[in-house]
């Protein structure tokens, strides 16, 4: 298993396309999987900042991929 640190939109956009890439998979396809249209695919893949995070969510699990956050322990309990 590898890990890809994701620090903007533009590299998670990246980082969805290769992977829907590797799977042969279409915009079109891979949003209606999801139940989203191909428009918010292609934002995704561009890397735009406001798209809903419940679908962006929903999309990773459609592609095997996994979300982590790693937290920094700065002694606030946070």
């Amino acid at each position: 298993m590898a890990t890809t640190s994701i620090r903007t939109p533009d590299e998670l956009g990246r980082l969805i396309r290769q992977q829907r890439k590797r799977q042969r998979l279409r915009q079109a396809d891979l949003a209606a999987m999801i139940g989203a249209s191909h428009v918010f695919l292609g934002d995704v893949e561009k890397g735009k900042p406001t798209v809903q995070l419940g679908r962006v969510l929903k999309l990773l699990e459609e592609l095997g991929l996994t979300l982590h956050v790693d937290t920094r322990d700065d002694g606030t309990g946070l």
